[in-house]
């Protein structure tokens, strides 16, 4: 099974930030994107490379497992702002 991985660079990824805050169909957090991810219903899973491994390691794992793209960013602020919450997150997942 062959899966989309992706990285991108600091000006890619302000992009990618502008975009995640127009999305309106994500959930936030390990808990959530792990829920979704079990129920099949992601597209793809952001996650950032600032965020522990011991926290994203199974968000990673069922991703690929499932064929779900990662997109990696590079912090968790980053991350929860382009959400449009007050704090970091360390895994979004924009749903189907």
């Amino acid at each position: 099974m062959l899966v989309e991985y992706t990285f991108f660079t600091c000006m890619e990824e302000n992009f990618i930030v502008e975009s995640l805050r127009s999305i309106s169909n994500k959930v936030i957090g390990t808990k959530q994107t792990l829920r979704a991810l079990e129920n099949e219903t992601v597209e793809a899973v952001y996650i950032a490379l600032d965020a522990e491994l011991k926290v994203t390691a199974s968000v990673r794992a069922l991703a690929i497992e499932k064929g779900v793209e990662v997109v990696e960013v590079l912090t968790m602020n980053e991350l929860g702002k382009a959400c449009g919450i007050k704090v970091s997150a360390a895994c979004v997942a924009v749903l189907k």
